[in-house]
């Protein structure tokens, strides 16, 4: 891949000269060497080698026989300075487009412009570190609902502000506030689009999230926009980021409500598989297998067994997630011992083998409505998975043992992700490449306790079963 220019190396505006003429005189004389930059596309009129140096370049340093150092005229002392000059310059053009062609060749770039020595965009995925992709499973989860575009333009102008809250000292109050009142004024005007894209047995629900969105009294304990608008004015960041969680909890409790089912529709070849055509909730009772205990929780007592809850998604994978989720209800991975890595921790590949289902890698784009099937993205040109790989706890498949366009039909991983194990830009070096179907909602910090040889004692499918589609028996 051809990388493209640094402006730290070669700078658009300004090229470094390093002249150390030596030219042969009658005299045993040593010229310092003078090192001067001037911008290559705006060369002064008075800096023209062909009329000699200028007065500014006039007089060198000069050392005759082993006398002392001399300021001297540089015309005067060397009589043939114009022409050893000249033919240095030529030779120094000669060179330079000679650089030129060649890198034009190997990183064809066009080189009117400043930004012409940016990154690509497509490069920018990989070499920015402002990359905003999900870096909790919750914020990942979030982006994935299919809701209404109304609402998540109101997620979008909210979430920007967690970005916001990031910058230190100084934090730009008054773009916060732009967001909120943008986001208040599209829940005002368009509520009737928002709440009609509520199925009829959730309407009641719906619009009681959708009040406690738009109209929590700021002399309450509801969190909602007008309260974080006050919050923001204020100036207080702790409040901004509380009210600001609770309020983006809201608009994923409503944007549900708005996707009750899976909003594309499934390849033919893939209706023999099971499914999964929404959200479910899968909680691991873990043991430690040397008889040891697990870390206290605040205030508790050392544990025997830790619960972790991981949230599976079907509207972004929903072959894989309901592959997953009837090799829970079918128990195969109850007594399963894991194996752990410096970045996973992985299932016995035993279990549940000849339960499940050889589902094809399944992994929907951002900004696309539907999967991509025994594809990889490619993150060099820009492609991002909409359930990134690159977040601690993400739920991940193994590939298949025998071909990488599918998944292994039972083995799956927990990721721990580590950004000092990833790329330039946060991302892991294997995003793009897996089927990730859920995050670890409850007991992240749980783990990295988790060691080689200890036991999922049981799992469990607790919300979702009734989202999970079986295939019909032939």
């Amino acid at each position: 891949m051809a990388f493209p220019l640094s402006a730290a190396i070669f700078s658009p505006n300004k090229l470094s000269l390093n002249i150390s003429p030596t030219p042969s005189t009658p005299t045993s004389v040593s010229l310092l060497s003078t090192h001067f930059a001037f911008p290559y596309n705006r060369v002064p009129r008075e800096f023209t080698l062909a009329r000699g140096f200028s007065h500014k370049f006039n007089r060198i340093l000069a050392k005759k026989d082993n006398g002392p150092m001399e300021l001297v005229n540089g015309r005067n002392y060397c009589p043939n300075l114009k022409s050893w000059t000249e033919k240095g310059r030529k030779q120094f053009e000669r060179a330079f487009a000679a650089i030129i062609i060649f890198l034009q060749l190997t990183s064809p770039l066009p080189l009117t412009g400043q930004e012409s020595w940016f990154i690509p965009h497509a490069e920018a995925v990989l070499y920015s570190p402002e990359t905003k992709i999900p870096r909790t499973g919750e914020l990942a989860l979030r982006r994935a609902i299919p809701a209404n575009t109304n609402m998540k333009t109101i997620q979008d102008s909210l979430e920007d502000i967690s970005y916001l809250l990031r910058i230190p000292q100084r934090k730009p109050y008054g773009t916060m506030e732009g967001n909120v009142k943008k986001a208040l004024k599209i829940a005002v005007d368009e509520k009737e689009s928002i709440l009609s894209s509520v199925p009829a047995e959730f309407r009641e629900k719906g619009s009681a999230l959708y009040a406690s969105l738009t109209d929590g009294e700021l002399n309450t304990t509801q969190d909602g926009l007008k309260k974080l608008l006050q919050s923001i004015k204020d100036k207080d960041a702790d409040k901004v980021s509380v009210g600001l969680a609770s309020t983006l909890d809201t608009i994923a409790q409503l944007e549900l409500l708005q996707a009750p089912g899976l909003s594309f529709l499934l390849p033919q070849q893939y209706l023999n598989y099971p499914r999964l055509t929404g959200r479910a909730v899968v909680e691991f009772a873990i043991g430690k297998g040397d008889g040891s205990t697990f870390s206290p929780e605040a205030a508790g007592q050392p544990r025997d067994t830790a619960i972790i809850q991981v949230v599976i998604d079907g509207y972004s994978a929903p072959l894989t997630a309901g592959n997953f989720a009837k090799l829970v209800v079918d128990g195969a991975y109850d007594g399963t011992k894991l194996n752990c890595t410096d970045q996973a921790i992985l299932s016995d590949g035993r279990a549940g083998k000849d339960k499940g289902y050889s589902v094809p890698l399944e992994i929907m784009p951002s900004g696309q409505f539907e999967p991509l099937y025994k594809t990889t993205l490619s993150v060099q040109d820009g492609e991002l998975p909409v359930l990134p790989l690159s977040v601690y706890g993400a739920v991940v498949m193994a590939h298949n043992e025998v071909s990488e366009e599918y998944s292994s039909p039972n083995q799956f991983f927990f990721y721990l992700y580590d950004k000092r194990n990833a790329g330039l830009g946060g991302l892991s070096f294997d995003e793009g490449q897996f089927s990730v179907f859920g995050y670890t909602t409850m007991g992240r910090e749980t783990l990295s306790q988790i060691k080689t040889g200890d036991v999922i004692r049981s799992a469990k499918l607790i919300e979702g079963q009734d989202r999970l589609v079986l295939p019909k028996e032939t």
